[in-house]
C-alpha cells in the first residue's frame, strides 16, 4: 500500500482523492469447496482529504544582456514571494531552486537571428500544509503573470500546478484492513453457499 495519496488535478482534489482510496485496503481469505480453492478479494473505499500541497512554479526571463536577463529573474522571484504572501501562504515553506542559464548562440543547431540570446529559467517549489489555499492561490495565477512573470511550462520545465496529497494513510489502514478483510469473508462465504446449491459435474442445470 501507498503511504500517501495523490490528487489527480487542482480541479480534482476531492474526485481524485476518493478515485485513488478506492484501492487502499484489500483483504484476502480462501474458500475451499472439496478440493477446489478459490481466493476472493476485499476493499475498502474511503474518501480523504488532501493535507500537503506541493506547488512548482516556474518562470523565465530573456535578454540579449546575461546582466539584464538575470536582474529580471531576480525581479520575478521577488514579485512571486509577494504574490504568495498575498495569497495567505507561507512564503518560509518555498525553496528556490538552483537557476538555469541557455545560451541561445552556444546551440549550433539554433537558428540565427530572432529571440533573445540569453535565457535565465528558475523554479520556486512551494510546500503547504494548507492545501485549500494553495488551490485558490493557483487559479489566480493569472495575477502573477500581470506582474510581468513569464511563467513557463513544458516537459522541460516538469510538471505545473500543485499537486495535492494524503500523508496520514497509516492512521485510517487498520481499519480498512479489518474492513475488507470482512468484506472478503463474506464473499468467500457466499460464494461456498452458491457452490453447495449448484448441482454436481454431470448433473444437469435446473431453474428454480
Amino acid at each position: 500500500m501507498e503511504n500517501r495519496i495523490r490528487g489527480l488535478s487542482a480541479g480534482l482534489v476531492s474526485l481524485g482523492l476518493v478515485v485513488a482510496g478506492g484501492l487502499i485496503g484489500r483483504g484476502f481469505t480462501e474458500a475451499r469447496l472439496g478440493d477446489r480453492f478459490v481466493s476472493v478479494k476485499g476493499v475498502s473505499e474511503r474518501e480523504v482529504k488532501a493535507d500537503l500541497a506541493l506547488w512548482p512554479i516556474q518562470f523565465s526571463s530573456a535578454d540579449d544582456d546575461l546582466s539584464r536577463a538575470q536582474a529580471r529573474n531576480e525581479a520575478s522571484i521577488r514579485r512571486t514571494f509577494s504574490f504568495l504572501a498575498g495569497q495567505g501562504l507561507d512564503t518560509a515553506q518555498a525553496q528556490l531552486q538552483s537557476p538555469r542559464v541557455t545560451d541561445r548562440q552556444a546551440n549550433p543547431y539554433q537558428p540565427s537571428g530572432g529571440g533573445a540570446r540569453f535565457i535565465v529559467s528558475q523554479s520556486l517549489i512551494l510546500r503547504s500544509t494548507e492545501p485549500d489555499r494553495v488551490l485558490a492561490a493557483s487559479q489566480r495565477i493569472g495575477e502573477l503573470v500581470g506582474t510581468g512573470v513569464v511563467l513557463s511550462s513544458g516537459p522541460e520545465y516538469g510538471p505545473s500546478g500543485p499537486s495535492f496529497l494524503f500523508t496520514k494513510l497509516n492512521d485510517i489502514k487498520p481499519a480498512m484492513i479489518a474492513e475488507a478483510t470482512g468484506r472478503a469473508r463474506e464473499a468467500a462465504e457466499q460464494f461456498a453457499r452458491d457452490a453447495r446449491e449448484a448441482p454436481q459435474e454431470g448433473t444437469p442445470w435446473t431453474s428454480r
